[in-house]
């Protein structure tokens, strides 16, 4: 077959889950017949991360693909931007649904202009300008979902690009995701998301949590990790840590830490990270209870993670954290929301706790079974990273989604 030439068009350039699932995809495809092109509306931890490892041959930005309604025409969102007086941010807006549809336009040229043979879109706001793109070109389009709803306002449109000719086929990262197209499910497949076992293993970087942090030795460590929002749930985390607390004796209190990586991106508003550690002092639990802030590189500090947890508490489409954490033999606990469950094997490799609505008091239950056990914190982390060697390997998904990739662009 013929060298495919493929756009990869990811909507933002911050650090995030799609972000570094896109890397792995671009690791493992075959150079030899994929022509690997990345398109990020600029530079940032991604563009850095691409560079580094060598996994394009192309990596081209456009700040005209608006990340946030709101943000300033000649940078990135800054969360101070959200007190700016209402006739700028009008301002803003108006001026980004002109950028945002310039960059449909000058996309959809590029397309045609330098002989793509598709358009892998990766995430919310890709799918959209790139579904438009792929209907101006005529060059077909590919979308990668990794999420499981869209605004009400958008729904429409939604399904009449995922339904139209130019988009010719729909990878989704979990049936949860799936659902969100029964009106053209001959498109669809579902493809989980994956990483490299070796990542993750015995190359991963040392240990730095414990030392950093001070922790006495035998500290047990209930770890998270990612953007801090309300739907990530974190402040449930933080109130069933308390129910746990309340239930050990004073020594127990001694042994048990539990740390959150991450921040709240700067185009969001309001900062939850400082709404967290604010609910944190108020409930008394600094001493127990650690909001670290961003870490670029988290492997260091999953490693010194005794049990992972993944408090989502919407349908979370398949959250990163719950396979990184199991590649590393952890334990995981997380709500059963979204695609949580197609990862994660209740008593096997961890414990789903009732999330519709959010059961606190059974997380707490986890917690203290896990604190109690080193054996079960074994036992589930050696077979966690069991089913990641057989079923979440980015090579092994590679394969696929290239088929996919091959299959969308002779449609053409």
């Amino acid at each position: 077959m013929d060298k495919l030439r493929v756009l990869f068009l990811n909507d933002t350039s911050r650090n995030g889950g799609p972000g570094r699932s896109l890397f792995y995809i671009l690791k493992f495809l075959d150079p030899a017949r994929i022509h690997r092109s990345v398109l990020l509306p600029r530079r940032g931890v991604l563009s850095e991360l691409y560079e580094r490892e060598k996994v394009t041959e192309e990596l081209s930005f456009d700040d005209t693909l608006v990340e946030n309604p709101v943000e300033p025409w000649t940078r990135a969102m800054e969360r101070s931007d959200f007190d700016a007086n209402p006739l700028t941010k009008a301002r803003r807006l108006v001026g980004n649904v002109g950028r945002g549809a310039y960059a449909i336009t000058s996309l959809a040229r590029r397309l045609e202009r330098e002989k793509y043979d598709l358009l892998y879109c990766n995430g919310t706001n890709a799918d959209f300008f790139g579904g438009a793109a792929a209907k101006l070109s005529k060059v077909p389009a590919l979308w990668h979902v990794r999420y499981t709803s869209v605004p009400k306002a958008l729904a429409k449109v939604h399904d009449s690009l995922a339904a139209s000719p130019a988009v010719a086929r729909i990878v989704c990262v979990s049936k949860a995701s799936a659902s969100l197209f029964p009106h053209c499910p001959e498109k669809v497949r579902v493809v989980h998301n994956a990483l490299d076992p070796d990542d993750f293993g015995g190359s991963a970087p040392s240990p730095v949590l414990r030392r950093e942090l001070g922790f006495a030795e035998g500290t047990v460590v209930f770890g998270s990790q990612g953007r801090i929002l309300p739907r990530k749930g974190y402040m449930e985390l933080v109130d069933a840590a308390k129910m746990a607390l309340a239930r050990m004796s004073e020594a127990e209190r001694g042994r048990v830490r539990f740390v959150v990586l991450g921040d709240t991106p700067e185009d969001i508003f309001p900062d939850h990270l400082a709404e967290c550690r604010a609910r944190v002092a108020a409930l008394g639990l600094r001493e127990h209870v650690h909001f670290v802030g961003f870490r670029e590189d988290v492997r260091p500090y999953v490693a010194d993670f005794d049990v992972a947890v993944v408090p989502s508490v919407y349908p979370d489409p398949l959250p990163r954290a719950v396979i990184e954490s199991m590649a590393m033999e952890k334990p995981v606990v997380a709500f059963d929301v979204g695609g949580v469950a197609e990862m994660l094997q209740h008593g096997e490799t961890g414990t789903l706790v009732p999330g519709t609505p959010p059961d606190l008091h059974a997380m707490a239950d986890a917690f203290l079974r896990y604190f109690r056990s080193p054996e079960l914190r074994a036992e589930h982390g050696k077979k966690g990273r069991a089913r990641i060697l057989t079923d979440f390997s980015a090579e092994r998904q590679a394969k696929i989604l290239q088929e996919e990739i091959e299959r969308a662009a002779k449609r053409r």
